[in-house]
């Protein structure tokens, strides 16, 4: 008989789903783990991107702390994937840091030192691998700091978190229209604060 700490496994030997482990740490709680050791990673990389690897530990500790003490809250009808979850915790933590993120932004397009905005190869919305390309991660750098803290938010959790729109909705707690309207307006001004093309002429994704 296993021990009642063991991590959840399927009878099948499919691994568990998000919501199932999550579920089973309810009556076990050691079984959360399994979340952190599946996530941890990927977010520790998104909010080292945004604020710097000196914070990035901080903050992904306090997201899975918060996420564990509030996981009888998780909705698994609504979906049996935590990330929307853990990053909709994150942006919380992170927006505490709102003037650290532009002065950080700022600095790095005077010294144009911007390991943050170093890419993944390939992203959901490839808008600022593109613009990257095209204008240099300091002015990138710069127009990312001149958007409003919603605007960015959405933007930067499709395009470095690899979220869907509706992930993205899921983790913020507003409707898909919201997130649509207000990654244009970020793809727009990005491209206005850069120079590159009349804002105007941008198409919004379709879903």
């Amino acid at each position: 008989m296993p021990e009642p700490s063991a991590r959840p496994r399927q009878a099948s030997g499919a691994p568990p789903s998000d919501a199932a482990i999550i579920e089973r740490s309810a009556r076990d709680p050691e079984a959360f783990a399994l979340i952190y050791d599946r996530h941890a990673a990927s977010l520790h990389r998104y909010v080292a991107r945004r604020l710097g690897e000196s914070v990035a530990d901080d903050i992904v500790a306090d997201t899975f702390l918060a996420a564990f003490r509030k996981r009888a809250r998780f909705d698994p009808t609504a979906t049996s994937d935590a990330r929307p979850w853990l990053y909709g915790i994150a942006a919380n933590l992170i927006g505490k840091h709102t003037r650290s993120e532009v002065r950080m932004l700022r600095a790095y397009a005077r010294t144009g030192a911007d390991p943050v905005l170093t890419r993944q190869a390939t992203t959901t919305d490839d808008f600022l691998s593109r613009v990257d390309s095209e204008a240099g991660q300091s002015d990138l750098a710069m127009a990312l700091a001149t958007l409003a803290k919603r605007d960015r938010e959405v933007l930067l959790l499709i395009a470095w978190a690899d979220l869907s729109y509706a992930e993205v909705a899921a983790a913020l707690g507003i409707p898909v229209g919201t997130v649509r309207s207000r990654l244009n307006r970020a793809r727009m001004r990005v491209r206005a604060a850069l120079d590159r093309i009349d804002p105007t002429s941008l198409q919004e994704v379709s879903l």
